[in-house]
């Protein structure tokens, strides 16, 4: 996934249904001899407003929790859409704009206190490791950095087959990959996690090798490819991102639709746009183990 320079501003005709980050604050600087606890959190997408149903699906939201033993505070850190799952996934057709337009950037979120209903009732709260003061504040500027140059957000995993071995094409970049690398940067600082099983959700396209196309200008600029152009337009046509979660699914199930028959998918990914000659299984959500990473430094012994 490619890092950027910076993040660019948001088009204000960029709407979100809920605000990204309401109650978000700036990581506090931890004193270097506290020892922080760090939770495993994970409960399923959606949950504030269709309880456990995406839960039967597996189709989990990750995220990490502190919580300091000098302060006796708790917090929570997460990475997700700012204008929600639909807008990173399909884009706006605007009238007068031949080239589609994109509501893409994911970011964390930092904040106090750690809902532990929300996490426990249908979904996972886990102490897996302990840190001190000193190495929550280099993973506190690693964060900064990470969030200033990974900007968007994939919602597809694009690989050639189902068996492990397989070529992966393109990697998703959603939150359950930015609890792995905090935790990838965490042992990399010296933590020592427990022996926890840990599973994450993919949502996995198959296809053969992708077919580069070129970016927006080289598409849908005035020199562009009008036949190439009209094709991708056409394939985004049915998918609404401002929408319902069930209109999602319904868009999605249109998506497979079109996928299955034509066996083709247009994917937009780090401001190119590909061509995936699709194959079966075509399309496959995963809940799969992920372990927690080993360290590679002097261990924190706590």
């Amino acid at each position: 996934h490619r890092r950027f320079d910076y993040r660019p501003k948001t088009d204000p005709y960029c709407q979100a249904r809920y605000t990204f980050c309401p109650t978000g604050s700036a990581i506090p600087v931890m004193k270097e001899e506290d020892v922080i606890e760090v939770y495993r959190l994970q409960a399923p997408v959606w949950e504030f407003k269709y309880g456990d149903l995406l839960g039967h699906l597996k189709i989990m939201h990750d995220a990490v929790g502190f919580k300091s033993s000098l302060t006796g505070k708790n917090y929570t850190m997460e990475w997700y859409e700012l204008f929600q799952l639909g807008n990173c996934t399909f884009p706006h057709l605007r009238p007068g704009m031949d080239a589609p337009f994109w509501c893409n950037q994911g970011a964390a979120c930092f904040y106090e206190g750690i809902d532990d209903a929300h996490w426990k009732e249908n979904g996972t709260l886990v102490l897996v490791t302990k840190i001190s003061g000193t190495m929550f504040n280099e993973m506190a500027q690693w964060v900064k950095y990470d969030n200033d140059t990974g900007i968007y957000y994939e919602t597809w995993t694009v690989q050639a087959s189902p068996n492990k071995q397989s070529i992966v094409w393109f990697d998703s970049y959603e939150c359950s990959k930015f609890i792995q690398r905090t935790y990838q940067k965490l042992a990399d600082l010296g933590a020592v996690f427990k022996k926890v099983q840990t599973n994450y959700t993919s949502i996995i396209l198959f296809s053969g090798e992708p077919i580069y196309l070129g970016n927006e200008t080289s598409i849908f600029g005035p020199l562009g490819n009008k036949t190439l152009a009209a094709a991708v337009r056409d394939f985004y046509n049915p998918f609404k991102p401002h929408q319902t979660v069930r209109e999602f699914f319904v868009d999605l199930v249109k998506i497979i639709d079109r996928v299955i028959l034509n066996h083709q998918f247009y994917l937009f990914y780090n401001l190119e746009y590909w061509f995936l000659p699709m194959k079966f299984p075509y399309l496959k959500i995963i809940y799969e183990e992920v372990p927690l990473p080993v360290a590679s430094k002097v261990s924190f012994g706590v």
